[in-house]
């Protein structure tokens, strides 16, 4: 077998394993949870939907997520290092350069949010900048320096379905910052929750989540609570606004009570049982109540 022969199944397998580690720098699940919403945000807006408005709507979304995911990595590659739970990426573990991930996440970002402009709207590509800006610029700069970068992360975090609403409409109304509204207070639970579970991980890298300033988990668990319940009355507007039905109604309010009820728990008797409870409990909340929301909905 000659040298040649041998060495090209080598640089396949090399191949693959870059393409692998760049694909991992877009954080497929969350890049996945973003598309979903934003698939929500599409289907509850639009009166006669689109595919060729929709395909264009997804894959631009999921550009500029996964560039802006990649650019969030390369800024906090050195912190990165410092975590068990993110060590083995692709940055910290040195399989890809800070120069190609730099240059991959802007490519990607600029493309989706040039595609949602070209091919859907102005709208929806505005609230996709404004997501990357505010994910790298606001709550990336702020996670080593204050507990308040869990406010303001969950702003970028919340927009997707907004994405959708702009994509379907070419406008913003009640009901699309309703749908941002409940999933801006869905997130402080679940962050809070990851951050309590991983907060000596989060500590050794110098990032501030409440849990970790304040590891008595006082006013973690006040934060959870007040949240919750702010989240069990906000989730019931899409049938009071007329979005969607009883049907989605009787379901938001047992699945709010529940995740309500896993943050109390948490908060009367913190532990990273109780945490990762709520974390699983969120989990579970935030698809129920959107694919219930989809089945009860109501034609704007």
């Amino acid at each position: 077998m000659s040298l040649a022969a041998r060495t090209e199944p080598l640089a396949l397998a090399g191949g693959y394993r870059r393409a692998a580690d760049f694909f991992e720098l877009t954080k497929p699940r969350v890049t996945l949870m973003v598309l979903v919403t934003t698939f929500v945000g599409y289907y509850l807006a639009a009166d006669a939907a689109s595919l060729a408005t929709l395909t264009a709507t997804l894959i631009g979304t999921a550009l500029a997520s996964g560039g802006t995911l990649a650019l969030n990595q390369y800024m906090e590659r050195r912190s990165d290092a410092l975590m068990e739970r993110t060590r083995r990426r692709p940055l910290p573990d040195g399989r890809i350069l800070p120069q190609e991930a730099l240059f991959f996440g802007i490519v990607l970002a600029a493309a989706g949010i040039a595609l949602l402009a070209l091919a859907v709207n102005v709208l929806s590509a505005c609230v996709t900048a404004a997501i990357t800006v505010s994910y790298l610029l606001a709550y990336t700069p702020l996670k080593p320096r204050s507990a308040f970068c869990g406010i303001v992360g969950a702003v970028p975090g919340a927009l997707p379905p907004v994405i959708g609403w702009a994509a379907a409409r070419g406008e913003l109304d009640l009901a699309a910052w309703v749908l941002f509204a409940i999933l801006f207070l869905w997130q402080i639970p679940h962050t809070l929750a990851i951050a309590y579970i991983y907060r000596e991980d989060f500590s050794r890298a110098g990032i501030r989540f409440l849990p970790i300033v304040e590891p008595d988990g006082r006013s973690t668990g006040r934060q959870i609570i007040a949240h919750s319940s702010a989240l069990l009355a906000v989730s019931l507007m899409p049938t009071v606004i007329g979005l969607a039905g009883s049907i989605y109604f009787v379901a938001a309010l047992l699945l709010g009570a529940g995740f309500l009820a896993c943050g109390v728990r948490l908060a009367l008797a913190p532990g990273a049982a109780a945490a990762r409870r709520l974390l699983y409990a969120s989990l579970i909340y935030l698809p129920a109540v959107l694919v219930a929301m989809a089945v009860d909905r109501i034609p704007l």
